[in-house]
Protein backbone atom coordinates (compact mmCIF):
# COMPACT_ATOMS: atom_id res chain seq x y z
CA UNK A 1 0.00 0.00 0.00
CA UNK A 2 1.08 3.49 -1.06
CA UNK A 3 2.03 5.92 1.91
CA UNK A 4 1.01 9.04 2.37
CA UNK A 5 4.40 10.44 2.24
CA UNK A 6 5.05 8.13 -1.01
CA UNK A 7 2.40 10.19 -2.42
CA UNK A 8 3.18 13.59 -2.02
CA UNK A 9 6.91 12.90 -2.84
CA UNK A 10 5.78 11.66 -6.31
CA UNK A 11 3.61 14.79 -6.97
CA UNK A 12 6.76 16.98 -5.52
CA UNK A 13 8.93 15.14 -7.69
CA UNK A 14 6.55 15.50 -11.04
CA UNK A 15 6.14 19.20 -10.12
CA UNK A 16 9.12 19.85 -9.81
CA UNK A 17 10.15 17.76 -13.13
CA UNK A 18 7.33 20.02 -14.76
CA UNK A 19 8.67 22.89 -13.63
CA UNK A 20 11.93 22.26 -15.04
CA UNK A 21 11.09 21.02 -18.41
CA UNK A 22 8.54 23.65 -19.40
CA UNK A 23 11.44 26.19 -19.73
CA UNK A 24 10.23 28.09 -16.58
CA UNK A 25 11.18 27.21 -12.84
CA UNK A 26 8.35 26.42 -10.73
CA UNK A 27 8.88 29.94 -8.50
CA UNK A 28 7.70 31.76 -11.80
CA UNK A 29 4.25 32.45 -12.37
CA UNK A 30 3.22 34.22 -15.61
CA UNK A 31 2.93 37.28 -15.90
CA UNK A 32 5.57 37.52 -12.82
CA UNK A 33 7.94 41.01 -13.07
CA UNK A 34 11.19 39.07 -13.67
CA UNK A 35 14.47 39.47 -16.31
CA UNK A 36 14.25 38.83 -19.88
CA UNK A 37 14.70 34.91 -20.62
CA UNK A 38 18.29 34.13 -20.53
CA UNK A 39 19.13 37.37 -18.30
CA UNK A 40 19.58 37.68 -14.25
CA UNK A 41 17.57 40.50 -12.16
CA UNK A 42 19.94 42.79 -10.37
CA UNK A 43 19.40 42.81 -6.46
CA UNK A 44 20.68 45.78 -4.79
CA UNK A 45 22.30 44.45 -1.31
CA UNK A 46 23.55 47.03 1.39
CA UNK A 47 27.19 48.02 1.19
CA UNK A 48 27.12 45.91 4.95
CA UNK A 49 25.77 42.54 3.22
CA UNK A 50 28.80 43.02 1.00
CA UNK A 51 31.27 43.69 3.22
CA UNK A 52 30.30 41.21 5.52
CA UNK A 53 30.31 38.24 2.39
CA UNK A 54 33.71 39.30 1.25
CA UNK A 55 35.18 39.23 4.54
CA UNK A 56 33.77 35.79 5.58
CA UNK A 57 35.24 34.29 2.10
CA UNK A 58 38.40 35.76 2.73
CA UNK A 59 38.70 34.57 6.41
CA UNK A 60 37.67 31.04 5.07
CA UNK A 61 40.17 31.08 2.21
CA UNK A 62 43.21 32.24 4.71
CA UNK A 63 42.04 29.44 7.82
CA UNK A 64 42.26 26.73 4.78
CA UNK A 65 45.75 27.77 3.50
CA UNK A 66 46.58 27.72 7.02
CA UNK A 67 45.10 24.66 7.43
CA UNK A 68 46.82 22.87 5.09
CA UNK A 69 50.15 24.62 4.33
CA UNK A 70 51.13 26.25 7.81
CA UNK A 71 49.61 24.02 10.40
CA UNK A 72 52.23 21.86 11.73
CA UNK A 73 51.71 18.27 13.49
CA UNK A 74 53.02 18.19 16.86
CA UNK A 75 56.10 15.97 17.21
CA UNK A 76 56.27 13.73 20.71
CA UNK A 77 59.30 11.61 21.49
CA UNK A 78 59.03 8.47 22.94
CA UNK A 79 60.30 7.20 26.41
CA UNK A 80 62.62 4.60 26.93
CA UNK A 81 61.43 1.77 29.37
CA UNK A 82 63.32 -1.81 29.75
CA UNK A 83 64.68 -0.98 26.44
CA UNK A 84 61.45 -0.30 24.55
CA UNK A 85 60.20 2.65 23.57
CA UNK A 86 56.96 3.24 24.47
CA UNK A 87 54.33 6.11 23.40
CA UNK A 88 50.89 6.46 24.07
CA UNK A 89 48.32 7.57 20.76
CA UNK A 90 44.92 8.64 21.59
CA UNK A 91 42.86 7.66 18.75
CA UNK A 92 39.63 10.31 18.88
CA UNK A 93 39.59 11.51 15.14
CA UNK A 94 42.44 11.21 14.14
CA UNK A 95 45.92 10.44 15.68
CA UNK A 96 47.43 12.69 18.74
CA UNK A 97 50.30 12.83 18.61
CA UNK A 98 50.31 12.42 14.72
CA UNK A 99 54.08 12.68 14.63
CA UNK A 100 56.41 10.12 16.86
CA UNK A 101 60.04 10.49 16.93
CA UNK A 102 62.13 7.37 17.85
CA UNK A 103 65.71 5.98 17.30
CA UNK A 104 66.37 4.09 15.08
CA UNK A 105 67.65 0.38 15.21
CA UNK A 106 65.70 -0.34 19.04
CA UNK A 107 62.39 -1.91 19.58
CA UNK A 108 59.22 0.69 19.33
CA UNK A 109 55.52 -0.44 21.38
CA UNK A 110 53.13 2.31 20.41
CA UNK A 111 50.01 2.21 22.29
CA UNK A 112 47.22 3.16 20.75
CA UNK A 113 43.89 3.75 22.97
CA UNK A 114 41.29 4.21 20.98
CA UNK A 115 37.73 6.96 21.94
CA UNK A 116 36.42 7.12 18.56
CA UNK A 117 33.45 4.89 17.51
CA UNK A 118 33.60 5.61 13.89
CA UNK A 119 34.52 2.55 11.34
CA UNK A 120 37.29 4.05 9.87
CA UNK A 121 39.42 4.23 12.96
CA UNK A 122 38.86 0.96 14.01
CA UNK A 123 41.86 -0.59 12.27
CA UNK A 124 45.48 0.92 12.05
CA UNK A 125 47.91 0.11 9.13
CA UNK A 126 51.62 0.35 9.22
CA UNK A 127 52.83 -0.42 5.88
CA UNK A 128 56.24 -0.82 6.14
CA UNK A 129 55.81 -3.21 8.53
CA UNK A 130 53.27 -5.30 7.15
CA UNK A 131 50.98 -4.38 10.23
CA UNK A 132 47.31 -4.42 10.42
CA UNK A 133 46.12 -4.23 14.15
CA UNK A 134 42.40 -3.69 14.84
CA UNK A 135 41.78 -1.50 17.30
CA UNK A 136 39.43 -2.22 19.98
CA UNK A 137 37.08 0.72 21.43
CA UNK A 138 38.08 2.19 25.02
CA UNK A 139 41.13 -0.19 24.93
CA UNK A 140 44.73 -0.02 24.64
CA UNK A 141 46.20 -1.75 21.64
CA UNK A 142 50.02 -2.32 21.80
CA UNK A 143 51.79 -2.50 18.24
CA UNK A 144 55.41 -3.11 18.45
CA UNK A 145 58.02 -2.65 15.96
CA UNK A 146 61.75 -1.99 15.23
CA UNK A 147 62.72 0.34 12.79
CA UNK A 148 66.20 -0.66 11.23
CA UNK A 149 66.76 2.52 9.36
CA UNK A 150 66.61 6.15 9.57
CA UNK A 151 63.19 7.54 7.73
CA UNK A 152 59.58 8.28 7.85
CA UNK A 153 57.09 5.86 8.77
CA UNK A 154 53.56 6.79 7.31
CA UNK A 155 50.77 5.11 9.97
CA UNK A 156 47.04 5.49 8.98
CA UNK A 157 43.55 4.41 9.53
CA UNK A 158 41.84 1.44 7.75
CA UNK A 159 40.52 3.92 4.85
CA UNK A 160 43.75 5.90 4.50
CA UNK A 161 41.77 9.22 6.07
CA UNK A 162 44.22 9.71 9.27
CA UNK A 163 47.35 9.59 9.16
CA UNK A 164 50.59 9.76 11.61
CA UNK A 165 54.24 9.55 10.90
CA UNK A 166 56.94 7.41 12.95
CA UNK A 167 60.18 9.68 12.22
CA UNK A 168 63.32 7.49 13.15
CA UNK A 169 66.48 9.16 13.98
Amino acid sequence: MLSRNKILGGLAGFGLLLGTTSGTGATEMPGSHSAPQGQFARLEQPLGVKLGVAAAGVSLIGLELWWFLLSKPKAKQSTLEQGIQKLTIQVDGGYEPSQVVVKAGQRVQLNFFRRDSSSCLEKVLLPDFRIAADLALNQVTAIEFTPNEPGEYIFTCGMNMFRGVVKAE
